[in-house]
């Protein structure tokens, strides 16, 4: 008898029926359900399609939501598009495009390099972000080097601290990629990550910091009682976002900018580590706010020339 007892509060544990062979049972075995509507059941509600009993809330599980998933792999996920249209990218002798909320500013005699990360945690982007940081430093008195981010303020630091720091680079957010859209990048096709070209150079890459940034992310006890810098980030996020009139993010690092977005982003993916199918690019623009060179990066893995932007610019 208690076996039998034992064994039943094992399967209710585990949420197996009693009677395992009830499975195969035949559909007249099963109890009827009732056809009646609850009696808070809204108008236009179907009964026995629309049920409002028991069984309302059945379904994926609360914690399979796309929030719950690892920190590592929420940049694979498809994001919240710009709050504008992805313009066409800038070629040579066009003025260089403003962005909605002026983040970036050109000319009055300042030559600038701008750079647009792929991700934080990217090994091409690392690549890229040294290569203008050694480039700001040789040249500090004649360039303005810029790296626009689209991961949070938080992940971006973190990851700026994790290579060495940002020294003489100007660092900017744009979580919500308005800045990106302005310059014509969007988001890359399978094969623009994908491609044979960009795996073979991944493969021969050590510089994925991926893991390693979402696990100091997640890392609890720093940033006050029991929080973690995703708890941080998520909650500025959030007083950032009324519900009505979403506001995202697009700043230099460290503080806030705006911009309406959709108000559903809670259910989407989280931009703090910002997004794997981004696409990058990076150019030069002269004293007069002119590009002098530049363009979208071909694939994931191309680390542009920086070198070859200044010559153009005369340096």
């Amino acid at each position: 008898m208690l076996a039998s007892i034992s064994t039943k509060l094992a399967f209710k544990k585990m949420g197996i029926p009693s009677d395992p062979l009830s499975v195969f049972s035949s559909p007249e075995s099963e109890p009827k359900k009732s056809k009646k509507l609850s009696k808070n059941a809204p108008p236009g509600t179907v009964a026995g399609l629309d049920d409002q009993g028991d069984n309302a809330n059945a379904g994926w599980p609360a914690w399979m939501s796309v929030k719950s998933l690892p920190l590592a792999v929420q940049p694979w996920l498809t994001p919240m598009p710009p709050p504008i249209p992805v313009a066409k990218p800038p070629t040579v002798g066009d003025v260089a495009p403003l962005d909605r909320d002026r983040q970036l500013a050109f000319g009055g005699g300042r030559k600038v390099m701008v750079v647009f990360l792929r991700c934080v945690g990217c090994a091409f982007a690392q690549k890229t972000f040294l290569s203008l940081r050694n480039l700001a430093s040789r040249h500090a008195n004649d360039l303005t080097c810029i790296a626009v981010s689209h991961s949070s303020a938080v992940a971006t630091k973190k990851w700026v601290d994790l290579i060495g720091g940002a020294w003489d680079v100007q660092v900017v957010i744009d979580e919500d990629r308005a800045v990106y859209a302005a310059w014509g990048l969007g988001l890359g096709s399978v094969w623009y990550v994908f491609n044979p070209t960009t795996q073979v150079a991944g493969f021969k890459e050590k510089g994925w910091l991926g893991s390693s940034l979402a696990v100091s992310l997640q890392r609890t006890g720093l940033y006050g009682s029991g929080k973690s810098a995703v708890d941080v980030a998520e909650e500025e996020r959030r007083a950032r976002l009324p519900r009505t009139d979403a506001i995202s993010t697009g700043a230099n690092l460290g503080s806030v900018g705006s911009g309406a977005v959709p108000a559903d982003t809670d259910s989407g993916p989280t931009t703090v580590m910002g997004n794997k199918w981004q696409q990058a690019g990076a150019w030069a623009v002269d004293g007069r706010g002119k590009v002098v060179w530049g363009g979208k990066a071909l694939r994931a893995d191309d680390v542009m020339d920086l070198e070859a932007g200044i010559k153009a610019l005369g340096l």
